[in-house]
C-alpha cells in the first residue's frame, strides 16, 4: 500500500457573492425575472456611495466578477477596501484575496495576511483557512505551525472541509501539535463524511494499517471505494490491491483489473505495473503479453523498478517482443540501479556471459556482489564461482567457500555442492577461516 499522502495542504481562494434589490435587502439576482444584473448593480452602487458597507462589498464583488458592469479589479479593490474598513468580514477576506493574487493591486502577501486576520478574527471560515495556510507556508508572515493549527482548528470547527483535512494532516504528522492519530482520524472522518476524496483515502490507510484503532480491512475498502469512485488514482490502485488479495472483500481478479485499469489510465505507476502482471499471468483478464508489455513499459518509463525488471525479462525471453538482449540489459540496469536484487543478478549474468553487452567479468562481479549483499542466493552462488575461478577478481578459495556457504544457508542446493568441491582444494585452516567469514557475514545480515 502507498504510505499516507504527504499532500500539498489545500489552499482555499474563494469569495461570496450577493446582489442588492430595490428595497436594499440582499439576494441572489440572476436570470429569475427579478432584476437585471445592470439594474441590481446600479441599486447597489447608489447605496454604496451613501456609505452602506454591505452595498460597498457587493459593488466590489460586481466589479470583480463583471456582473452588471465591466470587470474592473481596481474598482473592486476600491469598494472592498471601503467595506473592509467599516469592519465587514466578507469584504476583508475578499480584499485579502485581491492582495494575495495581485488583482487590481500590487501583489502583497503581508497585506493579504493583514486582511485575512481581520476577517478571521470575526469568524470568517474562509479567511481562517487561508490565514492558517499562510502561517503554515510562511507566506507573508513568519512560518508558524502552531498558529496554522490554531486557525485550521477554527475553520474546521465551522465545518470547512479542507481545513478539517489539513488539520488531520497536522495531527497525523505531528506538525505544530503533538502527534495524535486519534485526532487525525477524527478530522479525516469529518472531512471524509463531507466527501473529501483525499481524506477518504487517508482514512482508509489508517484503517488498513491499524492505527490508532484495530486494523479493519472492510473499513479501509469502504473509504477507498468512496475516494476511488471520485477518481482518486491512489485509492483506485489500493482498492484493486484489496480485490487482488481478498482483503476486506471477496477475492475478485476481475474487480482488481477494473480498478487497476482506472488508476493506470491516470498514470499511476504501481497500478500500471500490476495491470501488466494481470495481463502477463491471465488473472481476471484474458492472458495477453502485448498488453502486459504495454503496461510494463508505461510503469517502467516512470521509473518503477518491478516493471523495469519484468520488461527486461520479456526482451530477454523474446515474447511478445523480438528478443533483444540490449533492451533487456537496458531495463535490468535501470531496475538494478534502484537496488532490485533480481535485476542486479540478471545484469551480472549478462556481463558474465557477454549478452547484450561486452563481456566484462569485473562488471559481473560488481552486480553479483550487490545482489549477494541483499541475500540473493543465486548471486551468492555465482559470486562463489567467480572467486573460485578467478574471473573478474583474484582467485580466492576462502571467499569462494564463504559465498557458497552463505548461498547454501539461503537454500541454494547447488551452492552446497560447489562448496564441497572447492573445499577439496583448501587446507583445514583455510576452510575454518572461510567458515568464520561466512558466520560473520550472516551475523551482520
Amino acid at each position: 500500500m502507498k504510505n499516507i499522502i504527504v499532500a500539498t495542504l489545500f489552499f482555499l481562494l474563494s469569495s461570496n457573492a450577493f446582489a442588492c434589490s430595490d428595497d436594499g435587502s440582499l439576494s441572489f439576482d440572476y436570470d429569475d425575472g427579478s432584476l437585471s444584473f445592470e439594474d441590481s448593480f446600479n441599486n447597489c452602487l447608489v447605496e454604496a456611495e451613501q456609505g452602506d458597507a454591505m452595498a460597498q462589498y457587493v459593488t466590489g464583488f460586481a466589479y470583480k466578477a463583471g456582473l452588471g458592469v465591466a470587470q474592473d479589479y481596481k474598482e473592486a479593490v476600491k469598494w472592498y477596501t471601503k467595506a473592509a474598513e467599516q469592519g465587514l468580514a466578507g469584504a476583508q477576506y475578499d480584499l485579502g484575496l485581491m492582495y494575495h493574487k495581485g488583482l487590481g493591486v500590487t501583489q502583497d502577501n503581508k497585506e493579504a495576511v493583514k486582511w485575512y486576520t481581520k476577517a478571521a478574527e470575526q469568524g470568517d471560515e474562509g479567511a481562517q483557512f487561508d490565514l492558517a495556510f499562510m502561517y503554515h507556508s510562511g507566506t507573508g508572515v513568519a512560518q508558524d505551525n502552531k498558529e496554522a493549527v490554531k486557525w485550521y482548528t477554527k475553520a474546521a470547527e465551522q465545518g470547512q472541509v479542507a481545513a478539517q483535512f489539513n488539520l488531520a494532516l497536522m495531527y497525523h504528522n505531528g506538525t505544530g501539535v503533538a502527534q495524535d492519530n486519534k485526532e487525525a482520524v477524527k478530522w479525516y472522518t469529518k472531512a471524509a463524511e463531507q466527501g473529501f476524496a483525499q481524506a477518504q483515502y487517508n482514512l482508509g490507510l489508517m484503517y488498513h494499517n491499524g492505527h490508532p484503532a484495530t486494523q479493519d480491512y472492510k473499513e479501509a475498502v469502504k473509504w477507498w471505494r468512496k475516494a476511488a469512485e471520485q477518481g482518486l488514482a491512489e485509492a483506485q490502485y489500493n482498492l484493486g490491491t484489496m480485490y487482488s488479495k481478498g482483503l476486506g472483500v471477496a477475492q475478485d481478479n476481475k474487480e482488481a483489473v477494473k480498478w487497476y485499469t482506472k488508476a493506470a489510465e491516470q498514470g499511476q505507476a504501481e497500478a500500471q505495473n500490476n495491470l501488466g502482471v494481470m495481463y502477463d499471468e491471465g488473472l481476471g483478464v484474458t492472458q495477453d503479453n502485448k498488453e502486459a508489455v504495454k503496461w510494463y513499459t508505461k510503469a517502467a518509463e516512470q521509473g518503477f523498478a518491478s516493471a523495469q525488471f519484468s520488461l527486461g525479462n520479456m526482451y530477454h525471453n523474446g515474447h511478445p517482443v523480438t528478443q533483444d538482449y540490449k533492451e533487456a540489459v537496458k531495463w535490468w540496469r535501470k531496475a538494478a540501479e534502484q537496488g532490485k536484487a533480481n535485476a542486479q543478478y540478471n545484469l551480472g549474468v549478462m556481463y558474465d556471459e557477454g549478452l547484450g553487452v561486452v563481456q566484462d567479468y569485473k562488471e559481473a562481479m560488481k552486480w553479483y556482489t550487490k545482489a549477494a549483499e541483499q541475500g540473493y542466493a543465486d548471486a551468492q552462488n555465482n559470486l562463489g564461482t567467480m572467486y573460485g575461478n578467478g574471473k573478474g577478481v583474484t582467485q580466492d578459495y576462502k571467499s569462494a567457500h564463504m559465498w557458497y556457504n552463505i548461498a547454501a544457508a539461503s537454500g541454494d542446493s547447488d551452492a552446497a555442492k560447489n562448496r564441497d568441491i572447492v573445499a577439496k582444494k583448501m587446507t583445514p585452516s583455510q576452510i575454518e577461516k572461510a567458515q568464520d567469514m561466512a558466520r560473520e557475514w550472516m551475523a551482520k545480515h
